[in-house]
């Protein structure tokens, strides 16, 4: 399974930006999809998950309001719309998926066994 993580840039505090995550090599129907977060010096951390049954999502505290995460199966590509960026939300952004994710183990990225590379969002104050 392939995860390719795009869609990152250098952005105005305020403005949005939509990443994108399109898998190959699996039916994105039966993944759990997940978007992660490292800034530099700092431990990644969830931003927002996906189930693959019934499309329920998550959303980190600092991100809710702000931050919608989608998915479109028939493009095998999951989305995270982000608006009103902030500067705290610099960091290198992942997708990960996995197909046998139990609820309780969503927000954990030691929970999913595939992984793109990362996008760099930048946002200046």
């Amino acid at each position: 399974v392939q995860l390719q993580a795009s869609g990152g840039g250098s952005v105005q505090a305020g403005d949005s930006l939509r990443l994108s995550c399109a898998v190959a090599g699996r039916t994105l129907s039966r993944l759990d999809v997940g978007w992660f977060r490292q800034a530099p010096g700092k431990e990644r951390e969830v931003v927002a998950t996906i189930r693959r049954t019934g499309g329920s999502t998550y959303y980190t505290d600092s991100v809710k309001g702000r931050f919608t995460i989608s998915r479109d199966n028939a493009k095998n590509t999951v989305y995270l719309q982000m608006n009103s960026l902030k500067p705290e939300d610099t960091a290198v952004y992942y997708c990960a998926g996995d197909s046998q994710l139990i609820l309780s183990e969503r927000t954990n990225a030691r929970s999913y066994h595939y992984w793109g590379q990362g996008t760099h969002v930048t946002v200046s104050s």
